[in-house]
């Protein structure tokens, strides 16, 4: 991947009057976070945003960074993401581990991990069930794809084992490994609840312990006294999910928490007027945020119809006036550095209205009213009603639905979805791009309903691809296979600023995201 340029900004100055007036109070009330005082950190309680609630503590049906951001803390891995401004890994529960073919991987684990609730050690044996789980037909684990390539884990003894793939799988050291698939939980304490959880663990082995949830409130993680490893820095993280930035942006300002993103169009002013003893830090950004078409609707199996809705939406126009010129239009899943990156789109970021007319009309349709569901959350607001704009001006009549969190991620498995604005995480590969929209995924993360062998065959084929050329190139093509379905409009994958108090020293990835387990006080 290219270099990572991180801008910071670290001014001590006062701090200035925010986002004053009826619109400003309606976004403090959203965060729940009440405003009764003074509350942030400084000491031994790190508060921070997560911009959706929790939804699963069991890796096997993570809901994406969200989850993992609660999970990275309380569990192990083999191995986890380095902090800093390069992409790399660090051991975890991991003594050592060593590739050493392309189908096998040798590990030893620590001998001083224990599990909470007297659990016991953590042994191979953890390992294997923890990563076999996840492809267990039966268990129907929304997060199978990460562990695709994965035959079985043999153990060889009480802390060694040997991970058996099926074929060549590169994308195992940068985000099977060391995110969400690869958090290992007891073996002993899931069989104890028939094998599965919801929000509450059973027993935990990391750093931090899970110590409640709060339904659209809050998440709070503890020191874990029994951790043998270096030291958790705080007593307490709590973790308050706020959909929109700006909301959180009023938090921040109010002492409230101590670490969020930022909206981009408050971004020049926190950089050149931060609140006092505050920091404002710039990542390039690997989300991806799409309109996409729900192909097994009737009404949108229209190719011409879905052609001239991609030809109709004008990505410049969002960029300015959702991301205030903040971001740059994307040209698919995959962003720039990654290998598969596409130079430009089939259909353009600009609109382009002659086409997208002369495709309505070559449809037959008319008297076309769709909906486009989206997250309630200002930047989205902004970007359907230019959506909404941009189809009117071909004859089509598009009514936006807006979603708070908890509904919003649930529309997957709603066959009547139409439109959908969406946004998905990434990792440092264009395998974890192209895993959410092979066929198997219909109805789960794959919204679309989009179903292509050759898509299926690339995305299968381009894991073990040693040739970066050819690599580059699989992902290429089927990023065009998507947008030659007419299923999907890119639009941009965003920009990541943050700002945090002095009194902490963040652990970031390099595009931005936080590692709490690795968060320390200044």
């Amino acid at each position: 991947m290219k270099k990572t340029n991180i801008e910071w900004t670290k001014v001590p100055v006062s701090r200035r009057g925010f986002l004053q007036g009826a619109s400003a109070l309606g976004l403090v009330s959203a965060t729940g976070l009440g405003f009764a005082g003074s509350a942030f950190a400084g000491g031994s309680i790190l508060k921070t945003r997560a911009y959706a609630d929790m939804r699963s503590l069991d890796p096997a049906f993570s809901q994406g960074v969200s989850d993992e951001e609660i999970q990275a803390p309380i569990y192990n891995k083999l191995i986890q993401y380095k902090p800093g401004s390069k992409w790399g890994w660090q051991l975890d529960a991991a003594e050592s581990i060593e590739q050493v073919d392309d189908t096998h991987i040798n590990f030893v684990l620590k001998d001083n991990i224990g599990y909470t609730n007297g659990f016991g050690a953590m042994t191979a044996e953890d390992v294997k069930y923890s990563f076999e789980r996840i492809i267990d037909d039966k268990l129907e684990s929304t997060n199978k794809p990460d562990w695709s390539a994965l035959d079985h884990v043999e153990v060889t003894g009480e802390r060694s084992g040997t991970i058996v793939l099926k074929n060549a799988f590169l994308p195992l050291w940068s985000i099977t490994l060391p995110y969400i698939g690869g958090n290992i939980v007891s073996k002993k304490a899931f069989e104890s609840v028939g094998g599965k959880i919801d929000t509450t663990p059973v027993a935990t082995s990391g750093p931090y312990m899970h110590k409640s949830w709060e339904p659209k409130q809050k998440t709070t993680l503890v020191r874990n006294p029994d951790w043998k490893g270096d030291p958790a820095a705080f007593d307490e993280i709590q973790i308050y999910p706020i959909d929109d930035e700006k909301a959180s942006e009023i938090a921040y300002e109010a002492s409230e928490i101590d670490f969020t993103r930022v909206s981009l169009d408050s971004l020049q002013r926190l950089k050149s007027s931060p609140p006092e003893n505050s920091t404002v830090a710039e990542f390039p950004s690997l989300f991806y945020v799409w309109v996409g078409m729900n192909l097994n609707n009737p009404k949108l199996g229209n190719l011409k119809l879905r052609q001239a809705i991609q030809y109709a939406i004008d990505v410049p126009s969002i960029m300015q006036a959702s991301y205030f010129d903040g971001a740059s239009p994307s040209t698919g899943i995959i962003a720039p550095g990654l290998s598969g990156h596409r130079a430009q789109s089939l259909t353009g970021a600009a609109a382009n209205i002659d086409k997208a007319k002369q495709l309505f009309d070559e449809s037959g349709e008319s008297n076309v009213s769709l909906t486009i569901d989206v997250l309630n959350k200002s930047t989205n607001v902004t970007t359907a009603q230019i959506i909404q704009a941009n189809l009117a001006a071909i004859g089509i009549t598009l009514d936006v639905r807006l979603h708070e969190a908890a509904t919003f991620w649930n529309l997957g498995g709603n066959e009547d979805l139409e439109l959908i604005l969406n946004r998905y995480s990434m990792t440092p590969d264009p395998f974890y791009a192209t895993s959410w929209f092979i066929s198997e995924q219909a109805g789960v993360w794959n919204w679309e309903r989009f179903a292509s062998e050759e898509f299926d065959k690339l995305h299968t084929d381009a894991q073990g691809e040693k040739d970066p050329a050819k690599r580059d190139m699989m992902y290429r093509r089927a990023q065009d296979l998507m947008e030659e379905s007419g299923a999907y409009k890119f639009i941009t994958h965003e920009a990541t600023s943050n700002i945090y108090r002095n009194s902490i020293t963040p652990a970031l990835r390099p595009d931005g995201l936080p590692l709490y387990r690795y968060f320390n006080k200044a």
